[in-house]
């Protein structure tokens, strides 16, 4: 049997750059035999963490939105995958709130050990992705026996599916075929 992966995509546009490198993934894992699911994260109804630390006591979040679904089906994971555009040279606004909102995964034994980052610039330059992946390095620290695994850095590509014309689909393929 194949592992459960969770790919979370963070680009607020349809057919965003990001989301086809997280589709691309997708389909490498799922020809594996693995199992997939894709979150984008513009469908939720996601809300600013507010600090409350209600989550330190508790098994959820007191904030109810599209989050509290998810917080199982992340858990149970073997596989987090998050796909994001840069903006300002780091992780899309979308997606940092996701971060902020998985709070409640601290204190469980989840099951995913491995995470990979896919992210899309228009900069052409892959130093445009520092800051994206020190992001998910950051919180991927706060998990004992957790690893970055692989980052995927799609460069050059500013309208929604100009990634297509760059060689990043192909290997977000191959990434995903490779878990």
């Amino acid at each position: 049997m194949g592992k459960r992966a969770v790919i979370v995509s963070a680009t607020p546009r349809t057919g965003g750059n990001s989301e086809i490198l997280a589709e691309s993934f997708a389909e490498g894992a799922r020809e594996k035999g693995n199992e997939v699911e894709l979150i984008r994260i513009r469908e939720l109804d996601l809300q600013f963490c507010r600090g409350c630390l209600f989550c330190q006591s508790h098994d959820d979040c007191l904030v109810h939105d599209g989050m509290g679904a998810l917080y199982e089906r992340l858990s149970n994971a073997d596989v987090l995958v998050f796909a994001t555009p840069i903006y300002y040279y780091s992780v899309s606004g979308q997606l940092k709130t996701f971060l902020d909102r998985l709070n409640p995964l601290y204190s469980r034994q989840n099951a995913f050990r491995d995470v990979y980052l896919l992210a899309s610039s228009a900069d052409g330059e892959e130093s445009a992705m520092d800051g994206a992946v020190k992001e998910i390095q950051g919180w991927v620290n706060c998990f004992d026996g957790v690893r970055l695994a692989g980052v995927l850095r799609g460069t050059g590509a500013t309208k929604a599916g100009e990634i297509k014309m760059t060689d990043a689909p192909e290997r977000a393929y191959r990434m995903g075929r490779s878990i």
